[in-house]
């Protein structure tokens, strides 16, 4: 398995949390917790957790090439929510 996370700054994290996981959960399986989220796509699994300064992303994916597909797929989306501050600033590491 491949993984990466990524600490966005944003005071709006847990807003754009919930508008992810919303935005998923019509095709996706999505559970959405306090202040947490986590999207099951088929060859991954993304993990976010929203604090009052940041929004946390990690991304599971069966491989390498999935993992940097599904970096962007956050990114965009994230940028897509977030449009009055986008572009977020992602500074993935990996896991």
């Amino acid at each position: 398995m491949a993984k990466a996370i990524a600490l966005v700054a944003t005071e709006s994290g847990w807003k754009y949390l919930q508008q992810l996981c919303k935005h998923w959960s019509h095709k996706l399986d999505v559970e959405l917790g306090e202040r947490s989220g986590i999207v099951r796509f088929s060859e991954a699994v993304a993990t976010m957790s929203a604090d009052d300064e940041a929004l946390t992303v990690e991304v599971e994916a069966a491989s390498d090439e999935v993992l940097e597909r599904m970096k962007g797929v956050m990114s965009s989306h994230l940028d897509r929510f977030a449009f009055r501050e986008a572009p977020l600033p992602f500074d993935w590491q990996g896991a």
